[in-house]
């Protein structure tokens, strides 16, 4: 901080998009890796993927206090200390054979600490947008670890001030750094103490490996005994028929031609980063009306919102039917581990934390029809998920790219998922986060709205839980959605459309 001026903002550079090298603060503002840290390791294969194709996350969070940011250094520098990954950057030299491996670096937190000046007089929510969009077209600075926290200090619609986080995805995957700020938040009840509570009232769907269906009691009879050997045997069947796909995907198989989809070039694309709240309760209504699930339902939504906007400008007749595809990014690792990194992380067993990209991947399609009936949608995703759900693609696409980027090298990783991104037409992904209000180093978080950006696809959609809300965020090509606000509509008008056709079919099963 400024001893001259007395404010914790004086010392923070200003007017910087683009991160350079500058004179560094007194000593005590720097962090140094202790002497204790892990070893330094390898970067792994899917790291140095991320690295070559250049896929950044971006995260904006609304706060509901104004910024401060003595606070917020303190709280990053405690991150460091919880994970000094984000203090490593990525060298090549003779230490490990020449390889790629996390060196760590003494980080300069000041260096990271982004607050510029805006024109926000007229359209504060426009400022923001378009700031966090110009991340997409600036790079940055890869002598020191490449994250950077942006403050935007004044009022928007949706919250009192914004940060927009930007770090690059070789660090690791949505979950992981979900769980680096679940450890760097707090609750904002009373208990300060506490982390955010995971969803209540259910136990997780997954405890362990992604299919692992219970065998039945002997009591049960030999036709319960010989459904649960059925059960696997479609399990083969249906993941050797998947992977047959997955690979056609990446040999010939494309999409076809839509106004979703980008033309086959190399040039780049700036990203724009908008989101819009809906109801989490509304999405349960009609979990619990149509008997399925939360993930049957916003791909229902997507597939519902992606119809109505393509039928509206594309002026195609409401008879024809599409298939686009998703590549649909799943985290390996048991649905319980998210709280495991922030107990062990928390604990002195540091060490043991796996960081890092832990994805399989699934091609979902999603159908762009029309339908009289608006749950029709849904019906139709159940039966999409259901069959996918009796398949082990997400583990073998995890292993398979692995084995390929080890053997082959990174160069024919990084090919592979280039033609994936070419040849699919979205990027899709849901994300559940802490369902009561935490605070982020001291400030309590409006909301959380997660994307990326890197990824050559036109169209990348999120979903993020949050309390009482699911934020639905869309990455999209500027010139190729100079509508993206009507396409944001398209998902707020779907939800209500079905919401009112659940509430009918709920009166009339009542009276029936």
């Amino acid at each position: 901080m400024d001893t001259v001026s007395g404010s914790p903002w004086a010392s923070v550079q200003r007017n910087r998009l683009l991160p350079i090298h500058t004179s560094r603060e007194p000593a005590d503002t720097e962090w140094t890796p202790p002497a204790g840290s892990p070893v330094e390791e390898p970067v792994s294969p899917t790291a140095r993927a991320m690295e070559d194709i250049g896929i950044y996350i971006v995260v904006t969070i609304g706060l509901d206090t104004p910024i401060n940011l003595t606070t917020f250094r303190a709280g990053m520098e405690a991150m460091l200390a919880r994970c000094p990954r984000y203090g490593c950057i990525q060298v090549a030299d003779g230490l490990n054979n020449g390889e790629a491996r996390w060196a760590r670096t003494t980080v300069n937190v000041q260096d990271h600490m982004i607050v510029p000046k805006l024109d926000r007089a007229t359209d504060p929510d426009k400022a923001v947008e378009d700031y966090v969009a110009s991340l997409s077209t600036l790079p940055m600075d890869c002598s020191r670890p490449p994250w950077e926290f942006h403050f935007l200090d004044f009022p928007s619609s949706e919250a009192a001030s914004t940060v927009a986080i930007r770090v690059h995805h070789a660090y690791g995957d949505g979950m992981s750094t979900l769980a680096l700020l679940m450890m760097s938040t707090r609750s904002a009840a009373a208990d300060t103490k506490s982390h955010p509570a995971a969803p209540p009232h259910r136990r997780p769907t997954r405890m362990g490996a992604i299919y692992a269906p219970q065998r039945p009691p002997l009591s049960m009879g030999t036709l319960a005994f010989v459904a649960w050997v059925l059960s696997y045997l479609v399990l083969a069947w249906n993941t050797a028929a998947d992977i047959a796909y997955f690979a056609a995907t990446i040999m010939f198989l494309s999409d076809q031609r839509t106004l979703f989809k980008r033309a086959d070039d190399d040039g780049f694309h700036a990203k724009r980063f908008v989101h819009r709240s809906l109801s989490l309760d509304d999405v349960k209504f009609l979990k619990n009306s149509m008997n399925c699930t939360v993930n049957d339902v916003l791909v229902a939504v997507t597939s519902a919102a992606l119809s109505r906007y393509y039928f509206r400008k594309s002026g195609e007749p409401n008879t024809t039917k599409i298939c686009v595809r998703s590549l649909l990014p799943v985290n390996t690792r048991p649905a319980t581990s998210l709280q495991t990194y922030v107990n062990v992380i928390e604990s002195d067993m540091r060490n043991e934390v796996t960081w890092g990209n832990k994805l399989g991947y699934i091609i979902l399609p999603f159908y762009l029809a029309t339908h009289d009936d608006p749950l029709a949608y849904i019906r139709k995703a159940k039966k999409v998920l259901d069959r996918k759900k009796r398949s082990l693609e997400v583990i073998f696409t995890y292993k398979i790219a692995q084995i390929f980027m080890k053997v082959f090298g990174v160069k024919v990783g990084t090919s592979i998922f280039r033609c994936l991104f070419a040849r699919t037409t979205i990027v899709f992904s849901n994300m559940v986060g802490p369902t009561e209000q935490v605070e982020l180093c001291g400030h309590p978080v409006a909301f959380i709205a997660p994307s990326v950006y890197g990824i050559p696809e036109a169209l990348i959609i999120h979903y993020q839980s949050y309390r009482s809300k699911i934020k639905i965020i869309l990455s999209v090509d500027e010139d190729k959605f100079p509508d993206y606000h009507q396409l944001l509509d398209d998902f707020d008008q779907t939800l209500a459309v079905m919401m009112d056709a659940a509430s009918r079919l709920s009166t009339s099963t009542k009276n029936d």
